[in-house]
This record gives structure tokens, sequence and C-alpha cells, in this order.
């Protein structure tokens, strides 16, 4: 896995802080759309930066463990939805068409036969990942192939004029398996990083709680450690491998990445510590309602343009907040400054 991703040079950092100051408000008074605004102006390494061709990817894929009963969904809801995502009938749809968002659905693994359909990108590993409490959901060849088709899809939208690309996901039972990798790779207790995901009763995450017990037991007893590779390979769903792949990939061709809730937070947090110059490139829409996220934002000293109680997935966080980070752009290249209003400055 050979990608080259530094950090923005910060040399430009000073004159885009001055251009934000000189608008015509208060200093600070934008809050974190001025920082935002500051972000991709170093990403883009512009005192205008613009976007083309904005994009939002949607990874499903199906998880062994589903069958165990972490999820109160049926398996077959994977590709249920995914049809949905075809006919265009989800929330990411609607949200999606809003704000002129390009949606495209990949499958990276789910466990029935599309065939050929306009808007699915067809880069299927397997028919879902192996049930990881009780052996490892993936070889560490198809998470490398994973990671490899992810980076491939990032760099064909990269080639084709795109420089802002969201993130979403789908697949039954992916709560439980961003949980084990936000535990290994946080440290947070197993406990705190499992939430009620599709809506589980106080049964059902009793339930889930002890399968991901034993999961993570199965694995330290083997010898298992923290490296995010191994983690990822261990416990991720080729949905969360290739986007961590489709990540470092839009991140080493210097697109905007706009990074959603708990699920995309878990490719991002094994991205980042992958390649730790990729949180230069990302911009956290939204705080999840789903318990760990926040462990997640922390550990990535990431602050959310968002906190509307979401816990949906489908890249819905990211579609929402993508107004706000254009706003942020918009308002760094038209807004007025004190010299061109003819506005007093501060006594």
């Amino acid at each position: 896995m050979d990608f080259k991703i530094t950090a923005p040079d910060r040399a430009i950092e000073n004159s885009l802080k001055n251009r934000v100051d000189r608008k015509t408000k208060p200093l600070g008074a934008l809050g974190l759309l001025e920082r935002t605004a500051i972000k991709i102006g170093l990403i883009q390494q512009r005192l205008d930066p613009e976007f083309g061709q904005p994009h939002l990817l949607v990874f499903a894929g199906d998880h062994g463990a589903a069958k165990a009963g972490v999820s109160a969904y049926p398996q077959d809801v994977t590709w249920q939805m995914v049809e949905n995502f075809l006919a265009g009938g989800a929330a990411i749809n609607v949200f999606a068409r809003q704000n002129d968002l390009h949606l495209a659905i990949i499958d990276a693994g789910v466990a029935h036969d599309f065939g050929k359909r306009a808007g699915l990108i067809d880069a299927k590993i397997a028919a879902g990942t192996a049930n990881y409490i009780e052996e490892p959901a993936m070889t560490v060849e198809q998470c490398a192939q994973a990671i490899a088709r992810g980076a491939e899809i990032s760099r064909n939208l990269a080639a084709n004029g795109c420089n802002v690309v969201g993130f979403g996901e789908m697949g039954i039972g992916n709560t439980a398996a961003a949980s084990l990798i936000t535990h290994c790779l946080t440290g947070l207790p197993l406990a705190e990083c499992i939430g009620r995901g599709t809506g589980l009763d106080d049964a059902g995450l009793t339930r889930k709680q002890a399968l991901l017990e034993k999961a993570l037991n199965r694995y330290r007893a083997a010898g298992g450690n923290n490296d995010p590779l191994a983690v990822l390979a261990e416990f991720g769903g080729f949905e969360i491998a290739m986007m961590v792949g489709a990540m470092l990939g839009a991140a080493e061709a210097k697109m905007t990445l706009l990074i959603d809730g708990f699920i995309v937070g878990s490719a991002a947090l094994t991205a980042t510590r992958l390649a730790p110059a990729l949180a230069d490139y990302s911009v956290f829409c939204h705080r999840s309602a789903e318990a760990g996220h926040a462990a997640q934002l922390a550990a990535l000293g990431a602050e959310p343009l968002l906190d509307l109680g979401l816990r949906l997935g489908e890249g819905t966080g990211a579609a929402l907040a993508f107004p706000l980070v254009q706003a942020a752009v918009n308002f760094l290249n038209e807004m007025a400054s004190f010299e061109s209003a003819g506005v007093s400055d501060k006594a």
C-alpha cells in the first residue's frame, strides 16, 4: 500500500487568515465557517478555492456477523436498501438531489447479484465478510484489494475534475464493526463504543455487547494487536475497507473529504492512523448520536459542523453539511472586505 499523502503547505495560511479577517464582520464572527474556509484554501492552495464535480459515494457491504444477531434488521436489508438508492428513494437521494451532489453507489461486498445497473459501481470483493465472532472478517489480501479498489474510485473522480467527495455507507451490522474498530484504535472501553445501531432494544443491545466482547476476546487470544490494517481486516466490512482506500486516494489527490458519522468515522480513523496528514483534508460534517462517535472525533481532533442527533448513515450528514462547506468557500470569495466596501474598521 503506497500512498503519498503530505500535509498542505502552510505558506498560504497567513494570507488566508488575513483574507478572512478583513471581511466586513467582527473578527472570528463566522466561527467554524472561518476555520473551514481556511482549511479548504489550504487544501486547494488558493485564496479563492472552488469546488468542481462534487460527489457523494455510498459504499455497501454485508457482514457475516449480522447473521449472529448484532443488528435489529435482517441482512437482506442491505441489498434492499441498495435497490432503494438506485431507485432514488432513500434519504441520501433526497439530500444529494437537493444539494447538487453527484451520487454513486458502490457494491463493495453485498451478498446479492445486482447485475449491471446505472449508478452502481461493481467493486465487489466477495458476497459479504466472514463472521468475525468466529474468524477474521476478511483475509489480508481481501483487505488490500478493497483498499486498492477504493483508491481507484477516488483517483478516477479526481481525473474527471472532482475535488470534493463525501462518504456514506450501507451495511446491516456495520455499527458493530465500527464499534470494534473504534475501541481498538482509540482505547475507549468497548462497552462505551457500542450503541443501538438500527434501533436495538435493551435486550438486543446486551446481546450485541456480549457478541462483540466474544469477537474481541477471540482476536486478543490469538495475539491480535491494535495495528490499523490488522484491526480493519479482522473486524471491518468490505465497505469500510473500501472507504479507507477511497479516503487515502482522495487525500493523495488533494481533494476535500466530507466525513459523515460513526461508520464513515471508523474508516476515517483507520485511514488517519495509516496517513496522519489525511486529517488535514477532512471536513467532519456532523456529530452522530451513535455511541463511540465522540471518541472518534476526539481522537481525530475534529470539530463537526452539525449536531442534529443523526444516526442514519448513508452519507446523509455529509450531504446535509455540504451547503455549509459551500458557504465557507462562498463567503471567502464573495464577501466584501472593509476596504472594498468602504466600511470603517473598528477604532
